[in-house]
């Protein structure tokens, strides 16, 4: 596993949302970004470097001009809520824009996308199941079935267009204070911020990878979903453990 030091500029998406920022946050300038907001005043702690765009990833023109020049796309952007509504919201932002994102970054000569999928496109198996990374999506709800669908476009485009793809299953992304009271689920799903962080990084400078899905987890005792095939292929050796923040020692 060899990770880049040096790549172009990164697109990233959704780039005012809870992730984005502190992705961009942890790597302190180490890479140039473009910030594309639908609302650009979102964006704040933003870089010396750092280069704002307004974009509507339901505009297929605007994803277009969002990928020109870029090397990488970050693909954050989405309703995040495992409650949205399909026709109001779900169709539009995380099934339309995702395929433009796709679309526009293979037409412009990207070498990669890194798409935010999420542990709800397998939530649908049982909790004393663990979930690893070539098990079939199995959403409970229809947030988790559009992400089902991001990793389908993201597998076509790299298996039929050759456009270099990673699937992130982001899971409990949030932070974790002793005494707070968590269900064993949310637990076993725990990503803290410095370990997302990291594993988005090694997924942007991963060389060799042609198509992967990922997980993104924390070190936790209990995982819902497998790290092993994750570890082996980014080395991402996460640092936290949702039991022991919570004071199960």
């Amino acid at each position: 596993m060899t990770l880049r030091n040096e790549i172009g500029r990164i697109l990233i998406t959704g780039a005012g949302g809870r992730v984005a920022t502190v992705y961009r946050r942890a790597i302190a300038g180490r890479h140039a970004l473009r910030l594309a907001e639908r609302d650009t005043a979102l964006l704040t702690d933003i870089g010396a470097h750092d280069e704002i765009i307004a974009c509507d990833i339901r505009d297929l023109q605007a994803c277009r001009r969002a990928c020109d020049g870029i090397d990488t796309v970050l693909h954050l952007a989405a309703d995040p809520s495992p409650d949205a509504d399909f026709c109001g919201s779900l169709k539009d932002n995380n099934i339309l824009g995702t395929f433009n994102i796709f679309r526009a970054a293979k037409d412009a000569g990207c070498r990669r996308v890194v798409f935010a999928s999420s542990a709800q496109a397998v939530e649908g198996y049982p909790l004393d199941y663990q979930v690893r990374p070539d098990d079939a999506p199995r959403p409970k709800n229809l947030y988790g079935a559009s992400k089902a669908f991001g990793e389908g476009i993201a597998a076509y485009f790299a298996y039929q267009e050759g456009l270099s793809a990673l699937s992130v299953r982001l899971a409990n992304f949030c932070t974790l204070e002793p005494g707070q009271q968590v269900s064993a689920r949310d637990m076993s799903a725990f990503l803290s911020h410095r370990d997302a962080a990291d594993l988005l990084d090694r997924c942007i400078r991963v060389d060799g990878v042609h198509y992967a899905v990922v997980h993104g987890i924390s070190d936790n005792r209990y995982k819902r979903l497998s790290l092993e095939e994750t570890s082996r292929l980014l080395d991402y050796h996460p640092q936290d453990d949702a039991f022991r923040l919570l004071g199960f020692v």
